[in-house]
């Protein structure tokens, strides 16, 4: 029987492992993590996942629970594929889509049909992507399925679909060299300094947002200060092995998905919370507000669009800024609009009755410019224009340098309140160029025999963002194609 090994244990190792054996290959995963951290980044994440469909009736076959009450009175709306590229295009920074992205678009929905093909299913994001609206829940954004429980029922889904079809997992076995025969990957050295071999190895141990060397070398100097949002063991342990053999470096090893995150927060992501809460230390929900940095500026369209579009930028944006933190600032209008994680327990913030009140308590801001920013924003912003969040609602702000787009309203009702943020940094972009199998390409494009790769390793998915809920699904959709590309390969021998 066809042996292959996988390097990593999230969402797209599993996607990876899940293919390889239903295509009849035995699959050994090799796991650096010990069970408790195993799964990447997978289970730091909100579950979410965008893909492309028409209509609700799309999605009924991929629901947890497809007898929701709640969905007779859902306007989910469609997502088309020409809308997905639209989305990606808007983050290519003039690039046009390539053919990785191509994939993700084209794939997204049959992959997602697939998943639950394997009793791995997803509820409506009714609580961050909808807002009732008439007695009705509209879904805005094109993003509007997560796993049940997250990121961590995710990998619990997908690793129980792994083990039924036979796969085998061991934690605290980090992958450390590829064993090369006759110019082919035939196996792995693990860190114990055992010898594993195989018809192929696919990686899919992620990228290096978690080693501040890494993010400094190919990201800027300022990047070794920012907070690894998910697990400490994405230190590039597989470009770094790849490159060994003459791997293709391939992407934008200048970009990463960089949330805005509490300042205050733990250094990495923390997996002690339960499932919902390990969101909670970001910060999204700066378009109902503003942001002001140690100037006392704003330094961003925060309503240019919805907060799918925006918060991967707007995370490397506060890096950029003096200090690498900004302020969150909003008024008693929008409290109860607040995503949960502005509620959290561990939430940091300031608060006091009058905006003359609270901008002494901005730490590091410059009260005086704080205090011009904001009068000359409230002055600015058009109050003929309804609010409405379901919408990109043409609230703007008149006469400013840098415009608010959409829901900008006066903040003029208190309490008011402040929230102290910094770049998170998520997963990075740049990675391995691959071919339509999976299969790693080396410096002449041609496939390193045996080699495969996919999730955080695919370069030339992203490039200056990307819209929410893309990366679980990009992971899924390049892990498929790897573990059928490997397995298929090497039944062919």
């Amino acid at each position: 029987m066809t042996k292959i090994i996988i390097a990593g244990s999230g969402n797209a190792a599993l996607c990876a492992g899940i293919a390889a054996l239903e295509n009849g290959a035995e699959v050994l995963m090799l796991e650096k993590a010990d069970a408790a951290l195993a799964g990447g980044n997978t289970k730091y994440t909100a579950g979410a996942m965008r893909f492309a469909y028409g209509s609700g009736d799309d999605l009924l076959p991929l629901l947890k629970d497809p007898d929701d009450p709640r969905l007779a009175r859902t306007d989910f709306g469609g997502y088309t594929r020409d809308t997905f590229a639209k989305d990606l295009l808007g983050f290519n920074d003039g690039r046009p889509l390539g053919p990785e992205q191509r994939t993700l678009i084209d794939q997204s929905y049959d992959t997602m049909a697939w998943l639950a093909s394997h009793q791995v299913r997803f509820e409506p994001i009714y609580s961050r992507q909808s807002f009732e609206k008439e007695g009705r829940f509209v879904f805005w954004g094109g993003l509007t399925l997560a796993a049940d429980n997250e990121g961590v029922g995710l990998f619990d889904q997908e690793l129980a679909a792994f083990e039924r079809l036979g796969g085998t997992i061991r934690y605290s076995a980090a992958v450390t060299d590829l064993i090369v025969d006759a110019g082919r990957v035939c196996g792995v050295r693990t860190g114990s300094g055992e010898t594993l071999t195989a018809d192929a190895v696919i990686l899919a141990c992620g990228g290096f947002e978690a080693s501040a060397e890494l993010r400094q070398q190919h990201i800027g100097p300022d990047w070794d200060k920012a907070k690894v949002r998910g697990t400490p063991h994405n230190t590039g342990d597989g470009l770094v092995m790849a490159a060994r053999l003459g791997a293709q470096e391939y992407g934008f090893y200048g970009g990463c998905h960089a949330t805005p995150m509490d300042l205050h927060m733990a250094e990495y992501g923390n997996l002690d919370l339960p499932p919902g809460e390990r969101k909670n230390y970001r910060k999204i929900c700066y378009f109902l507000g503003v942001m002001l940095n140690a100037r006392g500026a704003r330094f961003v369209d925060e309503g240019i669009n919805f907060r799918n579009y925006t918060y991967a930028q707007f995370g490397a944006a506060i890096m950029q800024q003096p200090g690498h933190f900004a302020w969150q600032v909003f008024d008693a209008k929008v409290l109860d609009l607040l995503y949960g994680e502005y509620h959290f327990h561990d939430a940091h913030y300031v608060e006091a009755d009058t905006l003359d009140a609270l901008i002494p308590l901005l730490d590091g801001v410059d009260q005086d410019a704080a205090h011009q920013t904001l009068l000359a924003y409230n002055a600015a912003v058009d109050d003929t224009t309804p609010f409405d969040p379901t919408v990109l609602d043409g609230k703007a702000t008149q006469g400013l340098a840098l415009a608010k787009s959409n829901w900008a309203q006066k903040l003029d009702q208190g309490p008011f309140r402040a929230y102290p943020v910094t770049g998170g940094i998520t997963f990075t972009y740049g990675g391995l160029k691959v071919d339509d199998a999976g299969a790693v390409l080396d410096q002449g494009d041609a496939a390193i025999p045996g080699l495969y790769a996919c999730g955080e390793l695919v370069g030339g998915v992203f490039y200056n963002g990307y819209p929410g809920g893309s990366g679980l699904t990009s992971g899924a959709v390049f892990g498929r194609r790897a573990g059928t590309g490997a397995a298929t390969a090497a039944t062919r021998g």
